[in-house]
């Protein structure tokens, strides 16, 4: 619903000059609804829950998807909650360092 995790997340790195980030949902209703703009924008998308890749790859299967990547963060964490930073830190960091450090294919 784009209301905790994924806010807290793209507050989290709206300053870091290695990325762009923005946040969505991917249910109706959401305060800021996935569009087929933010895909084609995005090299990776991060979603909390495999639920939410799933409704992705729904949704737009005839569009050519970013990779989807699943963090597995249950959704019991209001927004900036010291917990819910730790976790996205500890998740999100080394998968940042690895993507930045990808070598494109030839």
């Amino acid at each position: 619903m784009n209301r905790q995790r994924s806010v807290t997340a793209e507050r989290l790195y709206r300053n870091d000059p290695r990325l762009e980030v923005r946040s969505a949902g991917v249910r109706t209703g959401a305060v800021r609804r996935i569009s087929e703009g933010d895909l084609r924008w995005a090299d990776v998308v991060y979603v909390m829950e495999s639920d939410q890749k799933r409704r992705i790859q729904t949704e737009f299967r005839d569009l050519e998807l970013p990779m989807i990547e699943v963090l597995e963060i249950p959704d019991v964490f209001a927004v900036m909650d010291p917990e819910l930073i730790e976790i996205l830190r500890a998740t999100l960091d080394p998968e940042i360092e690895q993507h930045l450090h990808r070598k494109p294919p030839p």
